[in-house]
């Protein structure tokens, strides 16, 4: 269950929703679909009672039945008792997207894609040059002194931590190497995290789109998923009020958030939401979980504090699989020291520490961590104004949220076709991640994540193949349908 909508987060979700247009019940029950569909309402959330709604919008009860009852026609209201039925998706035409965010084949790491085949599941970048090479070449040098020991720490290496602890010293958090648990990437952190801090059945709240491996990991612990969706716009950055009331009606055990450049969105949480939201997490006694991996990856020059400096309670994640190559495996979590206690406990039933080569040569990336970076930023702003013009011209009905920051634009579809392109685009030489790979229960069918971290004639020839599987949907309605509900949606 994801709660209940008041009246009034309802008719604020709604917006100017009766243009005349059409009657009153079916303009209503359009708007309450469309978002369902975009996330915006989480699955399972019970909506206000006639009576209430009415009342709030200042229409007649009549106008209300009448759209539930269009939209329980539709499959997206379930009959529940009395007038407060949920919101959920029709068995349907939406099970292949539900399959496909269940199943996360379709753009998972680690899956090869044929020679000749763009990728653009994965958000990532190649390593950054002469930096990494440097720094393993020093690692080796520094190699011999720890030879004499075992070779396990399932804390890390102390040069690293001492490394991450003065990286966030120097960001105006202070903070000691006890703080930090070195992992194999954020990935790995989060699942530690999770495995120390919740049960099966206990709630996790997340952003509505997110990370979709978070979601992985998460679903993997047994754990229920509380969905908050963003707003539609990025001006309106993050929608406190619904994290408050969620947070507070939900009570989940920990909040998973990423607000430096957001994935998907590209977003930057201001620090007036920061301070809000770790407010309303002390207030439900959750535990805020933040995934930093994109921070570094500032394009616009966006000015905030870490989220750590408005409470020692907030549980950090890093990593150098953004900003430097995924390839280090190296990541962190930062915490109190009670806590990483906790974390290297349940770390040793895992693994009992990285690769001591690897976490050498990060400890000279940490230190330096600025030096590749501004033409790393650079190269990035290039590839999003490419892409962002490469959108407009050849897909002028996509609509591109422009990114603060990160690695990817989220873009809006002109019908709920993600998954179809999806399943279509390796014949045409690209391999994407459906837009349901970002949510929870097969919402974003109307979206598509798109990175510019390839050069950019890469990107020109992934535009166009995107066009070319845009038109054969538009020349073949039934076409978009079949294939997002046949079983090969659902793994492609």
């Amino acid at each position: 269950m994801s709660g209940s909508l008041t009246p009034t987060a309802l008719s604020r979700l709604l917006g100017q929703w009766h243009r005349g247009n059409a009657p009153a019940y079916r303009e209503l029950a359009d708007v309450v679909r469309l978002l369902v569909l975009d996330g915006r309402i989480p699955l399972g959330t019970a909506l206000p009672s006639e009576r209430t709604l009415s009342a709030t919008l200042a229409v007649s009860r009549t106008t209300v039945t009448a759209a539930y009852a269009s939209l329980r026609e539709q499959g997206f209201l379930s009959s529940g008792q009395g007038t407060r039925g949920r919101t959920c998706l029709p068995r349907t035409a939406y099970t292949a997207g539900q399959r496909d965010s269940r199943a996360g084949l379709s753009g998972a790491p680690g899956l090869a894609v044929p020679d000749g085949v763009i990728d653009l599941a994965y958000a990532s970048l190649p390593a950054s040059g002469e930096a990494v090479h440097q720094a393993f070449a020093a690692a080796l040098t520094e190699l011999p002194a720890l030879l004499p020991g075992f070779g396990y720490d399932a804390v890390g290496v102390p040069a690293l931590r001492e490394a991450i602890a003065g990286h966030y010293a120097d960001a105006g958090v202070p903070t000691t190497a006890g703080q930090i648990l070195v992992t194999s990437g954020a990935q790995h952190a989060l699942n530690i995290v999770l495995r120390a801090l919740v049960g099966k059945q206990d709630k996790v709240l997340v952003e509505q789109p997110t990370y979709p491996n978070a979601l992985d990991a998460i679903r993997a612990t047994g754990c229920r998923i509380v969905p908050v969706p963003l707003p539609p716009t990025p001006e309106r950055g993050w929608d406190l009020d619904s994290v408050e009331s969620a947070l507070m009606q939900q009570r989940p055990r920990v909040a998973y958030t990423v607000p430096d450049f957001h994935n998907p969105t590209g977003r930057l949480m201001p620090d007036s939401q920061r301070r809000r939201l770790v407010r309303a997490a002390a207030a439900s006694g959750t535990v805020l979980v933040v995934d930093e991996t994109l921070r570094a990856l500032n394009l616009d020059g966006g000015t905030t504090a870490p989220l750590a400096s408005f409470s020692s309670s907030v549980v950090s994640i890093g990593s150098l699989s953004k900003s430097h190559w995924a390839g280090m495996r190296t990541g962190w979590i930062r915490a109190s020291e009670s806590l990483i206690q906790r974390f290297a406990a349940v770390r040793t039933t895992m693994d009992l520490g990285g690769p001591v080569v690897e976490q050498l040569a990060a400890a000279h990336l940490v230190r330096n961590l600025a030096d590749p970076l501004p033409a790393r930023l650079s190269a990035l702003r290039e590839n999003r104004s490419a892409l962002l013009e490469l959108l407009k011209v050849h897909l002028p009905r996509w609509e591109a949220e422009r990114p603060d920051g990160g690695l990817a634009v989220w873009c809006r579809l002109p019908s709920p076709s993600s998954t179809a392109l999806t399943v279509i685009a390796p014949e045409l030489g690209i391999r994407l991640a459906a837009g349901p790979r970002f949510g929870v229960g097969g919402v974003f069918e109307n979206f598509l994540r798109i990175p510019f971290t390839l050069p950019q004639e890469q990107l020109e020839t992934a535009v166009l193949a995107l066009r070319a599987a845009q038109d054969r949907l538009d020349a073949a309605p039934q076409l978009r349908r079949s294939l997002r509900d046949s079983p090969a949606a659902a793994i492609a």
